[in-house]
């Protein structure tokens, strides 16, 4: 089992291999030589490659958004795709804008995309957010697909929930990358929770008393 979110020493950021724990990835030096092989492939190289460089080239200084134009000119992608919450419409109409501003052919399909009822899944109408009115579930799949039509470049999300997010980069021919996650209680900050545990939020969301 791998523990590195309880390391103390990154021997990774270091370099001092030879004092890692003993569960440290930098010590499966065969499954890493076939992870590197993998880097080869010129796509994953080229993706690899101007990552490192739009992370050093904007830390601390670019925003995300920013970031992803970087990110995108760099890989020479020249048709995008934002699949995003029908609950963050406007969020994604500004984006979008800003994002052929640059230049770039977006292409953006909603969560909602198909209307297909949530009758569909098994969903009860006492299951529903709000029982008794027509409830479209939210299609993922249908984002994915959609936006595979378009034969985008780069697929960006924006917003979809918890779940929805790994059914999209499941059927995602493109590669994935992520703008923002929603959280409507913390204002699509899912960090807040994190910067809470030990305070505010101890109570609700460790299981046992700390």
């Amino acid at each position: 089992m791998y523990t590195c979110a309880f390391c103390t020493k990154h021997s990774c950021r270091t370099g001092d291999i030879k004092n890692a724990p003993q569960n440290c990835p930098c010590r499966e030096t065969e499954m890493l030589e076939t992870i590197k092989k993998r880097y080869q492939d010129p796509k994953v190289a080229k993706i690899a490659y101007q990552s490192a460089l739009v992370e050093s080239g904007g830390y601390g200084r670019k925003t995300r958004l920013e970031e992803i134009i970087d990110f995108a000119n760099r890989c020479e992608f020249r048709k995008l795709g934002v699949a995003f919450c029908i609950g963050l419409s406007k969020e994604a109409k500004i984006f979008c804008s800003i994002l052929r501003d640059h230049g770039f052919e977006v292409s953006s399909v909603i969560c909602k995309n198909g209307s297909v009822p949530k009758e569909f899944l098994g969903i009860q109408d006492c299951q529903k957010n709000h029982p008794g009115a027509y409830e479209p579930m939210c299609n993922p799949v249908g984002q994915a697909a959609f936006l595979n039509q378009e034969k985008t470049d780069l697929n960006i999300m924006l917003g979809l929930c918890v779940g929805h997010d790994s059914l999209f980069i499941k059927y995602s021919d493109a590669p994935v990358t992520v703008f923002a996650v929603k959280d409507r209680v913390l204002a699509h900050n899912p960090l807040g929770a994190i910067y809470m545990a030990d305070s505010y939020y101890k109570d609700k969301l460790y299981r046992k008393e700390k």
